[in-house]
């Protein structure tokens, strides 16, 4: 049966290259019923090598032109879009605690980042006993690379001379 088979397919002079790894696109002989039918669209026939349009394709740099296959150089290298790294947390560190002579609670705030950025400081007032007072959590915009002294207001406390001490969160949680 197999053999019987070959031997029609040789009588015929069908060819199973149609052209898609082929050079060439044009057939010698039967098997289809136009000789020099063409299965790949985009291509026509021409002198050697690939064939296609002069145009650039939308997804590559090819140019097609008759003979041969010749690849573009950009006049300029474009550079990719940037994404930004994350942000890294910054430092807060307490400088002064609120007292009757001065009702702010000073805090440095320090940016590791190329960028500049937002930090969150928070800050509790507690009293001789350890009882929090109050809590707050201010944004603070640091430079690149750089510190920035926040202040805050105690008065929000109610009494000042019963802050004891304050408490700052050592990260300052970053965002844009």
């Amino acid at each position: 049966m197999v053999v019987s088979g070959m031997v029609v397919l040789a009588l015929t002079g069908f060819s199973s290259s149609r052209g898609h790894g082929s050079r060439s696109h044009h057939s010698s002989g039967g098997g289809c019923s136009n000789s020099s039918q063409n299965h790949d669209s985009s291509s026509h026939s021409g002198s050697g090598g690939s064939y296609g349009s002069s145009t650039p394709d939308r997804d590559s740099d090819n140019y097609n032109s008759g003979g041969s296959t010749y690849r573009s150089r950009p006049t300029s290298r474009s550079s990719p879009t940037a994404t930004a790294r994350p942000l890294k947390d910054g430092t807060a560190v307490l400088k002064h605690c609120a007292d009757t002579d001065d009702p702010y609670t000073t805090v440095e705030v320090r940016n590791p980042n190329t960028r500049g950025a937002y930090f969150t400081v928070k800050v509790s007032f507690k009293d001789a006993s350890g009882f929090t007072m109050a809590s707050t959590s201010d944004q603070v915009s640091v430079p690149a690379k750089g510190t920035a002294t926040h202040r805050v207001f105690a008065a929000r406390v109610g009494d000042v001379s019963r802050i004891e001490h304050c408490d700052v969160q050592r990260r300052a949680d970053a965002y844009e």
